[in-house]
């Protein structure tokens, strides 16, 4: 290669190359040891000139200036000689045989859930270049940044979530990319080495397996059922036949809602979240036919959240799923518990993020958030110095329990200079037991007294943490690996006293936003976008124009102090 590169020097000759200091830009990567080799040929220098001209080009901070500092300090590691291009037969300069077959994988790319034209570009085409070695030096730096751009959606997606919203707090994943595409230039097969990027979460893979036959599939979409009055035992409805081939059932004389078809529904129920009371109303009736229409933008979609998640969730983990309302312990990619849960509101979105669960406390204070504070307790006080008393609360001032009655509320005026907690009891807002992981958006898994919300098909009306169904059940799976804590335990310390457990694992726990999951019968359900955010997925990704709209509250407001 060098020798062919030799012959294009006349091309250049004299040319010389100013770079501004670039002492500031290394400085902020500091963790990361820098070496910038010095430029041997002239193609290398004009690589290096094209490389600094876009770096300095592009606005700080920028997705164009990360990618040309990434390029400017891998080439620079390496004199800023080329890896893509290679000498062919008759003395021609092309792409070397990985490139080649990198160029293959882009035009695959659709098949990953990815667009082929974001890597395939006009500035990909080695036609166009002969032996102008400003335009090879082009062309080999287009090459890594198509290579580094495809990497990166393979491997953390395209969207940064927090460009979707606020509440999608979840920090992509680092790429080795130098690393990567030396790796890449030098395989065989880079294919291999481009798939072990890919997310192994098994939901991902089979999403991915539904894409590549989404149109058959939708062909051989189950029979639907129509609409119509709530089935219960015993009842007769013309719908009863469709319904038993739905759940493949042997067909029967007569249009009886029977014992069979009951017991066959309460399986389905069980299997899609529902309360699995072997009737069919509206909800039951939404799932079998598929629930949410699904499209192929919601399977990408999905997959790009899935390249969001964590490479590896833990071996034994907590998943909540918001758009399902449901929380499941996994142990080994198996589930081996799961409970129905309240989450926040449309107006107080559940934030989606990872964590691990580092406490659990018994008997718990609820410190009330201020936004709560200020909306809802401060104006009742202020009228009412009573309410805090009357709600099992205490107000904080400067550490120290001070009373209502004693304050000079005229003096106060439109500030409210307090904490407010609840203290443990019977009632509670928190329950008797809660779940931490610290985190800046103060949210847990908690108790609750107010259980009428769980029996709900929507349940989204938490301002933000999250309220599971059967907390002790939770807790006995949560400890099944600790020593020390049992279910028995935690409710021996029921009582007036705020107490705390530190398990001796930290479990990572999950906040997810999936609108289309895959269950154990490999079935695809869908899920409605309570908080708008595929929507707005879909629409950042190119795929459509869809509205993001967000759901208005299904279920009566919960008018209780509840986080």
């Amino acid at each position: 290669m060098n020798r062919i590169l030799v012959g294009l020097l006349a091309a250049l000759a004299g040319a010389g190359v100013t770079l501004p200091a670039i002492a500031q830009d290394m400085a902020s990567l500091a963790a990361t040891p820098v070496v910038i080799a010095p430029a041997q040929s002239d193609l290398a220098r004009t690589i290096k000139s094209g490389l600094a001209t876009t770096y300095y080009g592009a606005p700080k901070n920028s997705l164009a200036y990360r990618e040309a500092q990434r390029l400017y300090f891998f080439y620079g590691a390496r004199h800023f000689e080329p890896i893509w291009l290679a000498e062919k037969a008759d003395g021609a300069v092309g792409y070397s045989a990985a490139a080649q077959k990198i160029m293959k994988l882009f035009g695959a790319a659709a098949s990953e859930g990815l667009r082929p034209s974001d890597y395939l570009t006009p500035a990909l085409d080695v036609t166009a270049v002969g032996s102008d070695p400003a335009k090879l030096a082009a062309l080999e730096t287009a090459f890594s940044a198509a290579t580094m751009r495809y990497a990166t959606h393979i491997y953390t997606g395209r969207i940064e979530p927090l460009s979707i919203d606020a509440n999608l707090d979840i920090q992509p994943k680092q790429l080795d990319q130098s690393a990567l595409m030396l790796e890449l230039a030098t395989s065989d097969d880079p294919a291999a080495v481009l798939a072990k990027l890919e997310p192994t979460h098994p939901e991902f893979l089979a999403l991915k397996a539904r894409l590549a036959t989404f149109d058959a599939s939708r062909a051989e979409r189950p029979i639907t059922i129509e609409a119509g009055a709530t089935l219960k035992p015993g009842m007769s409805d013309p719908r009863v036949p469709a319904l038993r081939q739905r759940l493949g059932l042997p067909a029967v004389d007569g249009l009886v809602y029977d014992e069979a078809l009951i017991a066959a529904i309460k399986t389905f129920q069980a299997g899609a979240g529902l309360e699995d009371d072997g009737v069919m109303g509206p909800a039951t009736l939404t799932a079998l036919n598929g629930g949410v229409p699904v499209t192929r933008e919601d399977i990408l979609a999905n997959m790009e959240r899935w390249r969001w998640m964590p490479r590896d969730l833990g071996q034994f983990n907590v998943f909540v799923n918001i758009p399902e309302y449901r929380l499941a312990i996994n142990r080994d990619g198996q589930e081996t518990y799961t409970t129905r849960v309240v989450v926040g509101s449309t107006k107080n979105q559940t934030p989606v993020f990872s964590d691990n669960i580092r406490h659990i406390v018994v008997n718990p204070y609820w410190n009330v958030p201020s936004s709560i504070i200020r909306n809802e307790i401060a104006p009742k006080t202020r009228g009412n110095p009573g309410y805090i008393a009357s709600q099992n609360m205490e107000l904080i001032y400067q550490g120290n329990v001070v009373s209502a009655y004693q304050v000079n509320w005229a003096a106060v005026g439109d500030t409210f200079p307090f904490r407010v907690r609840q203290k443990p009891g019977p009632g509670n807002s928190l329950g008797q037991i809660k779940f931490l992981f610290p985190n800046k958006h103060d949210v847990y898994l908690h108790d609750t007294p107010s259980k009428s919300l769980f029996s709900r098909a929507f349940r989204a009306a938490s301002h933000g943490c999250v309220r599971v169904q059967n907390p002790m059940e939770f807790a006995a799976a949560l400890t099944a690996n600790e020593p020390n804590i049992d279910r028995a335990s935690l409710e021996a310390m029921f009582g007036p006293s705020e107490r705390w457990v530190n398990p001796e694992q930290q479990v990572p726990v999950h906040l997810a936003y999936f609108t289309l999951r895959v269950g154990a019968d490999g079935e695809l359900r869908s899920y409605a976008d309570v908080y708008g955010h595929n929507a707005k997925l879909i629409k950042a990704l190119g795929l459509g124009d869809a509205a993001a709209t967000v759901i208005a509250d299904a279920a009566p407001a919960d008018t209780t102090l509840s986080p």
